[in-house]
């Protein structure tokens, strides 16, 4: 019997724990969840034989490591700042651990240590990062070998809302961790175009938003996503001219989100008192001109340059920001108070639909001809709880899992899923689960 430890049961995990329990019986598997939420654990698990639901808190160091020391290998879905607790705990106790989160700089500093311990540490193994870098790996493998010489690359990902589901002035409904929608994009973006590296900051990101478009969906706008250049080297593509990984929304988003940048209500460094605060307040704290003989919207538009009849208006209404209404949540960032009322204004209901949606676009040259192929994927959620993200995000984690306990590979230190042995069988399953790419060329 092997033993798997996962932390973390909330949104992202759902279809994780789905595979890892289906799985189960036949793998000989047990399957540990921790979270502080007992009851959110029941909830996904049930009543199944080949599991334990833990309820601890995760900086409860005793608690938690006792869990890692009795595992075989240890999957992280927690927050990304609690990634390195665990990775720590891994480590000292020669536990292999997945996750879907970025490699960051202080599991970075661990990278010896693991090695010389011979586990592996495979980080970034979900949707986007995760079959982002095993698809366009397949894809860039493929030209290569085929003698092609890679001129330009851009991939683009996002979790939207179903076109069905698709109700609001936003164009967006919360499918993943709330605080991480919030706070996308806060570091700004880096990406090589035509051979110069841009930095675009965060307070212009959302603005020059451009568009592409998708078969059977049409425009989609898109920014480009943290930086770029740094997985230039990962996929050996240094050279090229041009490099870009970007985030996809529909285009209302992405205007309405630009908005709330500039009234700097997605600031994350400082605390404010709201008690006593209506939203119309916090909404209009950073504007210097108000006119008390002006309706709120006149003023805000007026601030922006905008229409009082606009689309964004309507976006900042349907959240609620314009009104009379007392916030009275204490001290809070602005981010944190922004997130809140997401998490109350674009929830999804349960019978809403999420998608997600995967480009590649990738320009090279063969026998003198030069080519533009794009590949891409579309995966429907089921509801509000099996949503598209949920799968995008555990199935791979969950595939992954099984591959390194049937000990498939032989493969130890920090990674990210980018290897022919890893990337083959993964998304060969990942079909098995309708998540497949199409392709075209130009």
């Amino acid at each position: 019997m092997k033993n798997i430890l996962l932390f973390g049961a909330g949104k992202s995990a759902t279809c994780l724990i789905d595979y890892l329990l289906a799985n189960a019986p036949r793998q000989k598997w047990h399957v540990t969840v921790a979270d502080h939420d007992l009851a959110l654990i029941k909830s996904k698990t049930g009543k199944s034989y080949y599991v334990t639901p833990a309820a601890i808190d995760i900086k409860d160091q005793s608690a938690r490591q006792k869990l890692v020391q009795e595992t075989d290998l240890v999957i992280s879905l927690l927050p990304p700042p609690l990634h390195i607790i665990v990775a720590k705990d891994c480590l000292q106790f020669g536990k292999n651990l997945l996750t879907a989160s970025y490699i960051d700089p202080e599991v970075q500093k661990l990278e010896k240590e693991i090695e010389k311990a011979g586990l592996l540490f495979m980080y970034e193994m979900g949707l986007d990062p995760g079959i982002d870098h095993m698809s366009a790996m397949k894809l860039i493998h493929s030209i290569e070998k085929k003698g092609g010489q890679i001129s330009a690359f851009r991939s683009y990902c996002g979790g939207l809302i179903s076109p069905e589901s698709n109700d609001n002035p936003w164009q967006y409904k919360i499918s993943w961790n709330a605080r991480n929608i919030v706070l996308a994009g806060s570091s700004g973006a880096t990406y090589r175009d035509k051979g110069k590296v841009k930095e675009v900051p965060y307070e212009h990101l959302f603005d020059q938003s451009k568009t592409i478009h998708i078969p059977s969906l049409g425009k989609l706008a898109y920014y480009p996503n943290r930086d770029s250049v740094g997985y230039m080297s990962a996929y050996k593509l240094e050279e090229i001219p041009t490099f870009m990984r970007a985030t996809l929304r529909y285009p209302d988003f992405c205007e309405g989100w630009s908005t709330l940048v500039k009234l700097g209500l997605t600031d994350d460094t400082q605390k404010i008192q709201t008690d006593d605060l209506t939203f119309y307040k916090w909404t209009t704290q950073n504007m210097k001109v108000i006119d008390k003989q002006l309706s709120n919207e006149e003023n805000i538009a007026n601030h922006l340059g905008i229409s009082a009849k606009s689309k964004i208006i309507r976006q900042l209404k349907y959240l609620g920001l314009l009104n009379g209404e007392v916030i009275n949540q204490g001290e809070q960032t602005n981010a944190t108070l922004l997130q809140t009322i997401m998490e109350s204004k674009l929830s999804m209901e349960q019978s809403d639909k999420d998608m997600i949606v995967m480009m590649h676009e990738i320009e090279f040259e063969r026998r003198g001809m030069t080519t533009r192929l794009h590949s891409f994927m579309i995966s429907q959620g089921e509801d509000n709880m099996r949503t598209a993200m949920a799968k995008t995000v555990g199935l791979p984690l969950g595939i992954m899992a099984k591959l390194l306990l049937q000990e498939k590979f032989n493969l130890t230190g920090l990674h990210i899923p980018i290897l022919p042995d890893i990337y083959n069988p993964v998304l060969k399953e990942l079909e098995d689960y309708n998540i497949r790419f199409e392709e075209s060329f130009e």
